[in-house]
C-alpha cells in the first residue's frame, strides 16, 4: 500500500490542492484511496464534506486527538495532507509511514527560504521515504522555474514537475472536485503537467 504524505512547514503553498488532486486520480483508476489530514484545521476533511457521493469515492482518515491513526480496512493507496509548522515528532511520525514526500514549493525567494532549513532538516532524517519537490504555481519557462530547479539540486533532491497557476484548481476544490472528475478536454493543460509527479509516484 503506497503512503504518500505532502509536506512543507510553510502554509499556503499548495498542499491540499496537491493532495486533493492526487487522492482524486487514485479514486479515478479505481483504487480505495484515504486521504489522511494529519491538520487540526482538517482542510482536507472539509473539501471531503463537498464532495458529491455521484464522484469516485475517497475515504476520510479519522485523527483522534492529534495522532496518526490506522487506514480503514482495504485501504490500496494513502495520501496525507500535513499542517504549516509541522512537529518535528509528527513529522517522525509520517515519515515512518510513508513510501514517498512530495513538498509543493513556490517560486519566490520568501517561500524558498523559509522551507531550505525543513528541506535540509529533511534529508538528515533516516527515513526509507523517497523526497520530490513540486513547484507549485510555477510556469516552468520562466526565470523562477529555473531558480527554484537550480536550488533544489544543490539539496540533491529532484524537481519533480511545475503545476501552474490556474482558477480550475480552485473552482474545482468549490465542489469537492478533481481534475480527474470533469471531462479531459477541460484541463487537458493541467493533467499534462501531472504525467511527470505521477510517474515519479508510481515508481
Amino acid at each position: 500500500m503506497p503512503v504518500i504524505a505532502v509536506i512543507n512547514p510553510k502554509g499556503g503553498v499548495g498542499k491540499s490542492t496537491f493532495s486533493t488532486n492526487l487522492a482524486g486520480y487514485f479514486a479515478a483508476q479505481g483504487h480505495k484511496v484515504m486521504l489522511g489530514d494529519a491538520d487540526v484545521q482538517q482542510s482536507s476533511k472539509s473539501w471531503l464534506a463537498l464532495r458529491p457521493a455521484s464522484l469516485p469515492a475517497i475515504a476520510g482518515w479519522d485523527v483522534m486527538d492529534g495522532q496518526i491513526a490506522r487506514p480503514p480496512k482495504g485501504t490500496t493507496h494513502v495520501v496525507i495532507d500535513t499542517p504549516a509548522g509541522l512537529s518535528d515528532q509528527r513529522l517522525t511520525a509520517i515519515l515512518k509511514l510513508a513510501d514517498k514526500v512530495v513538498v509543493p514549493l513556490q517560486a519566490s525567494m520568501f517561500d524558498i527560504l523559509a522551507t531550505e532549513a525543513f528541506l535540509k532538516n529533511l534529508a538528515q532524517h533516516r527515513s526509507r521515504a523517497q523526497v520530490g519537490v513540486l513547484g507549485m504555481r510555477v510556469n516552468a519557462r520562466t526565470k523562477a522555474a529555473d531558480q527554484l530547479a537550480h536550488y533544489v539540486a544543490q539539496l540533491g533532491l529532484p524537481v519533480l514537475g511545475y503545476l501552474r497557476d490556474t482558477q480550475n484548481y480552485i473552482q474545482l476544490a468549490a465542489h469537492g472536485a478533481t481534475l480527474w472528475d470533469v471531462a479531459p478536454s477541460k484541463v487537458e493543460k493541467d493533467i499534462a503537467q501531472w504525467e511527470e509527479v505521477l510517474t515519479w509516484i508510481a515508481a
